[in-house]
């Protein structure tokens, strides 16, 4: 599992918790190792992970945090990059490789869901704002807008079959599959900033159109989130668009 983190010192040690509570109840024989990125926190961010990873993994043998530490904040695509690529080097092609944010808008839970839609034989699961049963709260209405705008464009300049939600960081992916692309695509992670999701999914599918993509119905508890949203909403929505014009115009090799 691979959670990318920037000053997130009021919400690390409550999602590393939840993780390991979680998890240890829902799929108690399962080994699970996170790779968590501090992306050069200017707060506590390491430090209280490391503090709880210490306390959890000597109560639950199962659970494993590894803590990667860039010196300097590097940005979002960099944070992912660095997890993916280690997430990769360490994964068993039969293994599952997950990601999801670090401000508690993600619950643990829905994990169970993403990963057995990997067993049940999908490539890649995405957990979805835009699927019957998903519930968003915490967000203002204008936020919603914008995303439900950015859904409607992006399927109908970048299709990819069983996906709306192009954007959500929180998914699961077959192990085989993504270390596949990784290494057969040198620029893989290469878009900065927030778009970098809507990147991967991008090129996973331009890589192989026969991966079989599913979304499940998420649960957003953007009121569990401490601190204020990193997210740029002007700069993103521009770089989202430039993004997409590059990729619909067949510049690829970023």
């Amino acid at each position: 599992m691979v959670v990318p983190a920037y000053n997130e010192e009021a919400n690390v040690g409550r999602l590393l918790e939840d993780l390991a509570d979680g998890l240890g109840q829902l799929m108690p024989n399962s080994r699970v190792t996170i790779a968590l990125v501090d992306d050069g926190s200017a707060d506590s961010t390491f430090e209280v992970a490391e503090q709880t990873r210490l306390r959890l993994e000597a109560n639950q043998p199962l659970f494993r945090c590894v803590l990667l530490r860039h010196e300097k904040n590097r940005g979002l695509a960099e944070a992912i990059k660095t997890g993916l690529l280690y997430a990769c080097d360490i994964a068993d092609d039969r293994d599952i490789i997950t990601t999801m944010d670090c401000d508690n808008s993600h619950t643990p839970g829905l994990l169970v869901h993403l990963t057995r839609k990997i067993f049940e034989g999908y490539d890649v699961a995405v957990a979805s704002r835009y699927r019957n049963g998903s519930r968003i709260i915490g967000l203002t209405l204008f936020r919603q807008l914008l995303s439900w705008g950015a859904s409607i464009l992006l399927r109908s300049l970048m299709p990819i079959p069983g996906i709306r939600d192009y954007t959500c960081g929180f998914r699961a992916y077959r192990a085989s599959c993504l270390k596949r692309v990784v290494r057969e695509n040198p620029t893989f992670v290469s878009e900065s900033g927030f778009s970098v999701m809507l990147d991967i999914l991008l090129k996973m599918y331009r890589h192989d159109p026969h991966l079989a993509f599913v979304e499940i119905p998420i649960l957003l508890r953007y009121d569990w989130k401490k601190g204020a949203s990193k997210l740029r909403v002007g700069p993103t929505i521009r770089q989202t668009l430039r993004l997409v014009a590059r990729r619909r115009l067949g510049q690829w090799d970023d």
